[in-house]
């Protein structure tokens, strides 16, 4: 009998050495990904006054997709170089469900459906209290509030490429 006792309690510490390993990796998964898209924010933020040039990848000046592009290289991520490409990567998000680090889809021209304009989730703090970084044409590298009337209409969809 004792002896059934103890392979019944060394049984119950490999399972419960094993719980806490499954946890303690989806912590530190998490906090990858926190860190991950901690980077690609500041890196996004770096550029926050350079001014906007289309097809622009630089400090001197940059585009939308282009801001994008650089974050993400900041964590060796590559993403397509078009705001039209890059809506096809990652997984689609609606706007009550966005985070930090998720991507924004407008249309800003004369077509409601296609896809012109990206941006990157800065904040995301309830409801109504979304920020977003992006290359203004008329004022450059900027954070806004997706919620205002423009971007709101304007607004397709999100995509979230780190899980």
């Amino acid at each position: 009998m004792k002896g059934n006792q103890l392979i019944f309690k060394s049984g119950n510490l490999v399972f419960l050495f094993l719980i806490f390993l499954v946890l303690s990796s989806c912590g530190s998964a998490r906090k990858a990904r926190e860190r991950k898209i901690d980077t690609v924010i500041r890196t996004a933020r770096s550029y926050t006054g350079t001014p906007y040039k289309w097809g622009g990848t630089t400090r001197s000046g940059m585009d939308c997709s282009g801001l994008l592009i650089n974050s993400f290289n900041a964590i060796d991520y590559p993403i397509p170089r078009t705001s039209d490409e890059q809506r096809k990567i990652g997984k689609k998000v609606k706007l009550e469900d966005l985070r930090e680090g998720d991507l924004v889809f407008f249309a800003t021209g004369k077509k409601k459906r296609k896809i012109t304009h990206v941006g990157l989730v800065t904040s995301a703090r309830g409801k109504e209290k979304v920020q977003f970084i992006h290359a203004s044409s008329s004022l450059g590298v900027v954070e806004n509030n997706i919620f205002s009337n423009y971007y709101l209409e304007r607004f397709r969809y999100g995509r979230r490429l780190i899980k």
